[in-house]
């Protein structure tokens, strides 16, 4: 890509907010738009991060035999009427509702009842079972709180799957297949996170943990110990049975052990049981040929949540400021960024050139500045690697930088592109 397409200025960052410095850099630099509280437009890198967090999770997740569908993002009122959480949602002010003159329509917060009612007469027999459906796709909540921008916004996208089991037994062991999903995913995306006991709240069930990234931006504060990987939020504490049920669900018996961290939410797995099955009276034939309700699990990915906090987590400071970030190379959409001065332009084009020609994706910076205005851009812009063809290079030869480390080594132009085209095989770093 050219920088010159992309529309973007060489702007001075200011002022960073001190909370969420990485996704303040994304505003002031226009990578993102804000039209209002929580409702945010995507410039083209940030969006290309988040497309390739999409496909690593449909890649995990297919590979778990579950199958990608697609709810709408309209529904009827009747839908969550039927399900009985319709007059919740309203007092709880979190649907946002859509009056016609065809009906009153709800812009979709979440989708168990549309999956339930999709399941109906497709899903008949315990033959079938167990089956796993899952959507990525906007999801609306009037989210009073829209503070950590992409983390907390009334527009998102989101990872949402639903299994469906002939009995509790079934339930527990997708629960803990589908938790195992969790881990593999998001250690290919780069975050490391943590099973952490939660209150069911609305959602109904039996087991529900919440998946946290510890993180010094985290709002929740969890109890979580090493060993184990497992933790629980602070919350559950307030319970009247806490004891009970951690003991029972989690099997945590002495949170004496548990350190406190800050964490971010950035998914829930709920085993919800018969719930919505029960309520909206759909169910299947099991081998005694008697009509039963499904055991359903329901879980969920903030993949906006994901795209905000890998901002976050890969700042880079120079002199204790922040200056950009350097995007993991498991999702960063442009390997490298070419600079050069004006006298090799044209060495630079024909590195770009050659690139294009290898379907490596790279950033040629034609934009007006000099040399470190461009590597500011590439830090601003978050490409993890550079290549600088400046006065100081020989010829045939440049100048590669890792972003997030500042390591440097010269090397031929023909050895650059052999070793990018690699890292983009391998999605590993260089060794510089």
């Amino acid at each position: 890509m050219r920088l010159s397409k992309m529309g973007m200025k060489n702007i001075k960052l200011s002022n960073l907010d001190e909370m969420y410095p990485a996704q303040d850099i994304l505003m002031q630099t226009g990578q993102i738009k804000q039209y209002g509280s929580g409702v945010y437009a995507y410039d083209n890198i940030p969006l290309k991060v988040q497309d390739n967090i999409e496909e690593i999770i449909k890649k995990h997740f297919n590979k778990a035999d579950c199958i990608e569908v697609q709810m709408p993002l309209i529904q009827q009122a009747e839908i969550w009427k039927r399900s009985g959480r319709y007059d919740q949602y309203q007092e709880e002010g979190v649907t946002m509702i859509s009056e016609t003159d065809k009906g009153t329509y709800c812009l979709a917060p979440t989708a168990e009842e549309a999956i339930t009612i999709f399941a109906e007469n497709r899903i008949t027999s315990h033959k079938q079972l167990p089956v796993v459906f899952y959507q990525i796709g906007p999801k609306f909540r009037n989210e009073i709180r829209n503070r950590g921008y992409l983390l907390r916004g009334k527009e998102f996208l989101m990872f949402d799957l639903y299994s469906f089991d002939k009995d509790e037994e079934s339930m527990i062991k997708t629960y803990n297949k589908i938790k195992q999903v969790y881990f593999e995913t998001f250690k290919e995306i780069g975050l490391d996170i943590v099973a952490v006991a939660a209150d069911n709240g609305s959602m109904g069930g039996k087991n529900s943990e919440e998946i946290m990234a510890l993180s010094k931006i985290g709002e929740d504060t969890i109890l979580f110990d090493k060993e184990t990987n497992q933790g629980l939020n602070v919350e559950i504490l307030e319970r009247e049975d806490a004891e009970s049920y951690l003991k029972e669900n989690y099997h945590i018996e002495n949170i004496k052990k548990l350190k406190e961290e800050k964490a971010c939410e950035l998914g829930h797995i709920f085993a919800l049981g018969t719930k919505y099955s029960d309520s909206m009276d759909i169910k299947f034939i099991d081998e005694q040929n008697n009509r039963k309700p499904f055991y359903m699990g329901c879980y969920g990915i903030g993949v906006s949540r994901v795209l905000g906090l890998i901002y976050e987590n890969n700042i880079i400071k120079e002199n204790e400021n922040v200056v950009g970030y350097s995007l993991p190379i498991s999702v960063t959409p442009y390997y490298l960024y070419i600079i050069s001065n004006d006298k090799k332009k044209e060495i630079a084009q024909n590195m770009y050139n050659q690139f294009l020609d290898k379907d490596v994706e790279v950033i040629i910076d034609d934009v007006k500045g000099s040399i470190g205005e461009k590597i500011r851009n590439a830090k601003i812009l978050g490409i993890p690697y550079i290549a600088i063809i400046g006065n100081n290079t020989e010829e045939g030869f440049a100048e590669i930088e890792r972003t997030k480390d500042g390591a440097k080594k010269v090397m031929k132009i023909e050895e650059i592109i052999e070793t990018i085209e690699n890292m983009k095989k391998t999605k590993k770093d260089i060794e510089l």
